[in-house]
C-alpha cells in the first residue's frame, strides 16, 4: 500500500498510563494503512502538571496545535489534589472546540450487547451551559451555579449537528432538552434548533424532554439516529450510550472547532494496567479513523476501520472484550495491532463495512450575526442573606418596602419558591431570599434608581449578595416568574 502523497500534518499526545502502549498501537496501524503522517509530539498530562503547569499542558504545545490545527490525544491522568485544572476542558475553552461528536455503535454478536441494532452519533454542545464553571457560595446555607446558554453556542452546535447528519447521510436528529422546566436557557436551545432544522428539509428533526429521551434511548437506541444537547445532558448520555453498545472502552471521540479538532478515546489512563501490554488500543484507533476523515484522508480510514471489523468479527479480541464461544482467540495489545494490520485491505463480512472514501466533511459554521435588539431595564431582583425572626418572609418584606419607593417590592421568593405575598407556611426556606422590585407604574426603571435602592438597603442593614438585572428585549420579557407567582 502506497501512503497518500499529501502528508497530513497533525499533532500527538502519547498521554499517560496506557497512553503510549495505545498510542504506538495506533501509530503503527495507520502508517500500514498508508496514512502519510507528519508527526509532531506535544507533551500533555502528568508530568507537565507536576513540573509545575496548572493546566497540564506544556506552554510551547499551544503554538503546536494552532500550526497544526489537529492534535490525536491519547488519555492523561490528571493528579490528585488541588490545583490542577481539567486538561480536557482548558483544551476545549481555550481553542474553541465547541462539538464534542461520539458514535455508540453496536458490534453484536462479537461484542455483548442488549441493543445489537445501535448506531447513535452524539453530538454535544461542548463550551458552556453549567459546564462554564461559575460557581459561588452566598450564604452559609446555599451555593449557586450559572447555565449560560448562549444563542451562537447552540447555533454552532445545532448547525453543526445537522450538518454531521448530511455529511453521514443520517435521516434524523433529535434534541433532547428541559425546556418545560428550565424555560428561557433550554427554552433558547429548543427555539434555535427548529430554527436551524427549517434549513435542512431533507432531514427528520424532533424534540424530546431530557428525562423520557434518555429513558427511551436507554430502552430503545435504535429508534435513534443523531442525538444533539447541551453540555451537560450530552456529557452524561454519550457516556450512556457508550455502555449501552457493550463497552466504553471502544468508544471514540472528537472535538472540533473552527480552526482546530481533537480526537481521542472515551476512557481513561488506566494507570493499574499500564506497562502490561494488554490495553485494548480500539477507542483510540476509532478516534484516528475520525481523524482522517476529517482531514479528507477517507480511503485511509476506511482501510483501517474495515480492518478493525474484520479482526472483530474473526473473534480476535484483546481481554476487556474475549467471551467464551464468541471470541476465537484472546491477544495483547501487539497481538490486536498486527492481526489488523494483517487484516489491512479486508471487509467485514457480517458487521456493515465502513464507507468513507466519498463521504463529504461535515461543515464546521459559525453563528449567524443579528441585529441587537431594544433593551430596556423594568426592575431588579435582589438576593438577600437573611435569616433574622425565624425566617418569616413578612418581616422582610417589612424591612424591604421601607426603603423600597420610587420602587415596589413585588415578590419574595425562596429556592425559587413564591413565600411573599401569601405564601404558604408549608414552605422549606433557607437563608437566600430572592427580592424582586419593579417600576411601581409598570413602567421603565433606570440604573441609578437601582444603584440608589441597592444603597438604601445596605444601609438599612440588609445584606445584599446578588443582584440581577430585569430587562425586556424589544418588549419581550426577559426573566422568569416565581413559582406560584
Amino acid at each position: 500500500m502506497t501512503n497518500t502523497t499529501t502528508p497530513l500534518r497533525i499533532a500527538v499526545a502519547r498521554g499517560d498510563g496506557i497512553g503510549p502502549e495505545i498510542m504506538d498501537a495506533t501509530l503503527q496501524i495507520l502508517e500500514a494503512a498508508g496514512a502519510n503522517l507528519d508527526v509532531e509530539h506535544v507533551r500533555l498530562g502528568k508530568d507537565v502538571y507536576e513540573s509545575g503547569v496548572a493546566s497540564g499542558i506544556d506552554p510551547s504545545a499551544w503554538d503546536v496545535l494552532r500550526d497544526r490545527g489537529v492534535l490525536l490525544k491519547a488519555p492523561i491522568t490528571t493528579p490528585r489534589g488541588g490545583g490542577y485544572k481539567s486538561l480536557n476542558v482548558t483544551l476545549r475553552k481555550s481553542l474553541g472546540l465547541f462539538a464534542n461528536v461520539r458514535p455508540a455503535v453496536s458490534y453484536h454478536p462479537f461484542v455483548a450487547t442488549r441493543h445489537p441494532d445501535m448506531n447513535v452519533l452524539v453530538v454535544r454542545e461542548n463550551e458552556e451551559d453549567l459546564y462554564a464553571g461559575i460557581e459561588h457560595r452566598q450564604t452559609d446555607e446555599v451555593v449557586q451555579c450559572l447555565k449560560l446558554i448562549t444563542r451562537p453556542g447552540s447555533e454552532k452546535i445545532i448547525r453543526y449537528a445537522f450538518e454531521e447528519a448530511r455529511a453521514q447521510g443520517r435521516s434524523k436528529v433529535t434534541a433532547l432538552v428541559k425546556d418545560n422546566i428550565m424555560k428561557m436557557t433550554d427554552g433558547l436551545f429548543a427555539r434555535v434548533f427548529e430554527e436551524v432544522a427549517e434549513a435542512y428539509p431533507d432531514i427528520e428533526h424532533e424534540q424530546m424532554i431530557v428525562d423520557i429521551g434518555a429513558a427511551r434511548l436507554a430502552d430503545t437506541p435504535e429508534a435513534f439516529d443523531l442525538v444533539v444537547m447541551p453540555n451537560l445532558y450530552g456529557d452524561i448520555l454519550s457516556d450512556v450510550t457508550a455502555q449501552l453498545t457493550g463497552s466504553v472502552g471502544l468508544a471514540p471521540s472528537s472535538n472540533v472547532g473552527e480552526t482546530v479538532a481533537l480526537f481521542e478515546a472515551i476512557h481513561g489512563s488506566a494507570p493499574d494496567i499500564a506497562g502490561r501490554g494488554i490495553a485494548n488500543p480500539s477507542g483510540l484507533l476509532l478516534a484516528s479513523v475520525m481523524m482522517l476523515q476529517h482531514l479528507g484522508a477517507g480511503d485511509a480510514a476506511e482501510r483501517v476501520h474495515n480492518a478493525w471489523l474484520t479482526t472483530i468479527e474473526d473473534g480476535v479480541h484483546t481481554g476487556d472484550v474475549y467471551r467464551e464461544g464468541v471470541s476465537k482467540e484472546q491477544v495483547n495489545t501487539m497481538g490486536f495491532t498486527e492481526a489488523i494490520i494483517e487484516r489491512l485491505g479486508e471487509e467485514p463480512r457480517h458487521l456493515a463495512p465502513a464507507r468513507y472514501a466519498n463521504r463529504p466533511v461535515a461543515q464546521v459554521p459559525r453563528a449567524t450575526p443579528r441585529p441587537p435588539q431594544v433593551k430596556t431595564l423594568l426592575g431588579v431582583d435582589v438576593f438577600a442573606d437573611w435569616r433574622e425572626h425565624d425566617r418569616n418572609p413578612d418581616r422582610l418584606a417589612e424591612a424591604l418596602q421601607a426603603q423600597a419607593a420610587p420602587l415596589e417590592l413585588q415578590v419574595i421568593t425562596n429556592r425559587g419558591v413564591k413565600v411573599w405575598p401569601e405564601g404558604l407556611p408549608e414552605t422549606f426556606t433557607t437563608d437566600h431570599w430572592r427580592c424582586r422590585f419593579m417600576a411601581s407604574d409598570a413602567g421603565t426603571v433606570s440604573n441609578r434608581a437601582v444603584v440608589d435602592l441597592l444603597g438604601r438597603l445596605v444601609d438599612a442593614g440588609i445584606d445584599v449578595i446578588k443582584t440581577e438585572n430585569l430587562y425586556a428585549f424589544d418588549g419581550e420579557q426577559g426573566f422568569s416568574q416565581a413559582q406560584g407567582q
